[in-house]
C-alpha cells in the first residue's frame, strides 16, 4: 500500500521559468568577429631602369642625334652614295671653314650678317612691344588696325622681298627691314594676345589706387606679359635669322647668305655645306642663348 502510494504521488514543483532573450544577451558577452584585413607587401624599392631610359634621362643624350648624323654623313661619303661634286665630306667642310677663317672672310661674313640681324632685331621687338601693348589696351584702336594687321601678317616674309629690293634696292636698308618686318609681327602678336589675356583684377587694382594710364602700363601691365613676351621674342629670333639668310642668298653682296650663292656659282659645295652648317648652329645657339636668359629672368616664377 505504501508502495503503491510512493508510486503514484508526484510532488508539483512549478518549473524554472526561461530568462528572457534581453538579460541573456546582456549577460553573455559577444565575440567580435574578426576582420581580414590586407597586409600591403613590403616595398622593394623603386623598379630599376633600363639601360635606354637611364641613357635617355641623361643630359649627354641630347648628342646622339648630331652623332649619327655626322656618322652617316661620313659613312655616304666613304661609300660614295653620291657624287662628290654634290656631296663633300665632314672633313672637307671642316678643312674649308678653317681656311676661310684664317684668310678672315669668313669673319667678315658672318660679322656683316649678325650686325644686320641684330639691328632689325632690335628696332622690329622694341616697335611690336609698343604696338601690341597699345593694341591690346585700346579697344577704339582694334577696331581700326586689328583687321589690317592680321592680314598683313599672313603675307610670307620671303614673297615681299621684291617688293622691298624695288622699295629699298639691295643695300644695307632692305636686309634690314626684312628682319624688322619678320620681328614686328611676331612680337607684336604675342604682346597683344597676353595683354588681352591678363585678369580683370589687375583693372580693378588700377581702378582702387586710381593708377593713371602709364602708372597702370609701368607696374601692371609690362610685368604681367613678360613670360608670354619672352617667349614671342624667341620665335621672333629664331624667324628672322632664317628670313635674314633666305634674303641674303636672293640679293645681297655680302654676308652668310651671299657666301653661300658664291660658293654655288663656283661649283663650291664645301663652301655652301659649310655656310649650311654655321647657319644651323647659328640658329640653335641664338635659341638656347636666349631659353637661357628666359629662364634667368622668370626664375622668381619657379621659386
Amino acid at each position: 500500500m505504501r508502495t503503491a502510494l510512493q508510486s503514484t504521488y508526484t510532488p508539483s514543483v512549478a518549473p524554472k521559468a526561461a530568462p528572457p532573450a534581453a538579460s541573456f544577451a546582456a549577460a553573455t558577452p559577444v565575440r567580435p568577429v574578426p576582420q581580414l584585413v590586407e597586409t600591403p607587401a613590403p616595398s622593394t624599392g623603386a623598379p630599376r631602369k633600363s639601360l635606354v631610359e637611364r641613357w635617355l634621362a641623361s643630359r649627354w643624350s641630347g648628342w646622339l642625334s648630331p652623332v649619327l648624323f655626322l656618322v652617316l654623313w661620313s659613312t655616304a661619303t666613304y661609300l660614295e652614295w653620291m657624287p662628290e661634286q654634290i656631296l663633300v665630306s665632314p672633313l672637307q667642310v671642316l678643312e674649308t671653314g678653317w681656311e676661310m677663317t684664317l684668310s678672315g672672310e669668313l669673319w667678315e661674313n658672318l660679322g656683316v650678317s649678325l650686325y644686320r640681324l641684330f639691328a632689325g632685331f632690335g628696332i622690329g621687338s622694341i616697335a611690336g612691344l609698343v604696338f601690341g601693348v597699345l593694341l591690346g589696351l585700346s579697344s577704339s584702336l582694334r577696331a581700326y588696325v586689328e583687321p589690317t594687321f592680321n592680314v598683313l601678317r599672313q603675307l610670307p616674309t620671303v614673297a615681299l622681298i621684291p617688293l622691298f629690293i624695288l622699295v629699298f634696292g639691295i643695300g644695307e636698308t632692305f636686309k634690314v627691314f626684312i628682319v624688322i618686318k619678320a620681328t614686328f609681327f611676331v612680337v607684336g602678336l604675342a604682346v597683344h594676345d597676353a595683354v588681352r589675356a591678363m585678369s580683370s583684377r589687375y583693372a580693378e587694382v588700377a581702378q582702387i589706387y586710381c593708377f593713371t594710364r602709364w602708372q597702370v602700363i609701368r607696374s601692371i601691365v609690362l610685368p604681367s606679359i613678360i613670360p608670354a613676351t619672352l617667349t614671342g621674342v624667341r620665335i621672333a629670333l629664331s624667324r628672322a635669322w632664317m628670313v635674314l639668310v633666305g634674303a641674303e642668298l636672293l640679293a645681297a653682296e655680302s654676308g652668310l647668305g651671299q657666301m653661300m650663292e658664291l660658293g654655288r656659282q663656283m661649283f663650291r659645295l664645301d663652301i655652301v655645306m659649310l655656310g649650311v652648317v654655321l647657319t644651323g648652329v647659328i640658329g640653335f645657339s641664338l635659341d638656347r642663348g636666349f631659353r637661357w636668359l628666359e629662364r634667368h629672368l622668370m626664375r622668381w616664377k619657379r621659386s
